[in-house]
């Protein structure tokens, strides 16, 4: 077992919802919050939006979600979906045939927006189609395209017309009783879209998708997600989630495990604890942080790894991963293994080794999961 458990005061009741299947994937219930992207390729380019699915598969996507806007895109899909290792979500806005031929081509889920797909005939035959093809649909209400009986009742988009917009969506799928559905309330605003999910998650059982919409480039998205997504995720709502960022889908997903991560709520690959390096570092911690990031990319199984510039926090830290590096003088630092004080190893050779004490303890850790 690996020294980075899970501990009591550290435990998220999760809100209790509906179970639903996006392909394989359960979404909601006791399953563990899965992780979405979304392609930025043109979808009627089947290589390049494949290649796009394979890297967010391979970087942990539980889900990849693809834009069809038009017939090219959802011929497309049917290709992308077969070559996907992932079940694929159609994005469909404004067209609600293009919903119905994604799930002719073997779409796990369809995104439909309240906003902009029409009259409720359009959305019972989006229905009938995901019924007929084993689809699950998720209600994307986003405030930048309320529909306009909400932004006309509230003057403009906030917390209760977003609620309004998704309850009567709900109530147009169990109406015509269908029940394999998820729904989300975005906003770019962190404010307006934690008000509205915590608001959603009172009104309905439904599994939560959550997401701050256009939140923005890699940086300044990263930290509007984590502050909007972290304490919806702390106040245990949210089933499944997406990190929009104006960056590489690759980048989205990892953000998302590390938001989740950081909670204790999924555990996946090395978690590495470093120090912002000062005047007192023993090593150059930047650069070699960078390193091992690169360097333990292929490492999936969940486990922690300190490495720290100095003995004012090293050894203490060390004690709570699975393996630590703390700086010391004359070049040299200690390596920890398990929490404890193993040997001193020299600056110059250290990353080499802290990547075959991380791939050693890896091996071990999968051997023990699997005779479980």
């Amino acid at each position: 077992m690996s020294i980075n458990h899970i501990r009591p005061w550290r435990n998220i009741e999760r809100r209790k919802s509906r179970q639903i299947m996006v392909g394989n994937v359960p979404v909601g219930g006791d399953a563990p919050i899965s992780v979405q992207t979304m392609t930025n390729t043109l979808t009627s380019d089947v290589k390049a939006t494949v290649k796009q699915v394979l890297a967010a598969a391979e970087a942990g996507a539980d889900i990849v979600r693809v834009s069809v806007p038009d017939v090219e895109s959802s011929t497309a899909l049917r290709e992308i979906t077969k070559e996907s290792p992932v079940p694929i979500v159609a994005d469909i806005h404004f067209h609600y045939k293009r919903a119905i031929e994604a799930a002719e081509a073997g779409a796990a889920c369809l995104r439909i927006n309240p906003g902009n797909i029409g009259s409720e005939e359009r959305v019972k035959e989006v229905i009938k189609a995901a019924r007929d093809y084993g689809c699950s649909i998720r209600i994307g209400v986003n405030a930048g395209s309320l529909e306009k009986h909400l932004l006309d009742k509230y003057g403009e988009p906030c917390p209760d017309a977003m609620v309004e917009s998704g309850l009567e969506h709900i109530k147009i799928l169990q109406d015509n009783d269908f029940h394999e559905f998820k729904i989300s309330v975005k906003a770019s605003d962190v404010f307006m879209s934690a008000a509205a999910y915590q608001m959603l998650a009172e009104a309905t059982d439904a599994p939560i998708h959550l997401g701050i919409t256009e939140a923005g480039g890699f940086v300044s998205g990263t930290i509007k997600s984590a502050i909007g997504l972290g304490q919806l995720l702390w106040m245990g709502i949210g089933d499944t989630m997406r990190v929009s960022l104006s960056a590489d889908p690759v980048e989205e997903v990892k953000v998302g495990f590390e938001i989740l991560k950081s909670l204790g709520l999924r555990h996946r690959g090395v978690n590495i604890i470093s120090c912002p390096s000062c005047a007192r570092q023993g090593f150059d911690v930047i650069k070699t942080v960078e390193t091992l990031e690169k360097r333990l990319e292929h490492i999936k199984t969940p486990m922690s790894l300190s490495i720290i510039g100095c003995v004012v926090n090293g050894p203490g830290e060390a004690l709570m991963t699975d393996v630590g590096f703390t700086g010391g003088g004359a070049g040299s630092g200690m390596v920890y293994l398990a929490g404890k004080a193993s040997h001193k190893m020299n600056n110059d050779q250290m990353v080499e080794h802290i990547v075959e004490e991380v791939e050693k303890k890896a091996a071990q850790l999968d051997e023990a999961a699997s005779s479980d």
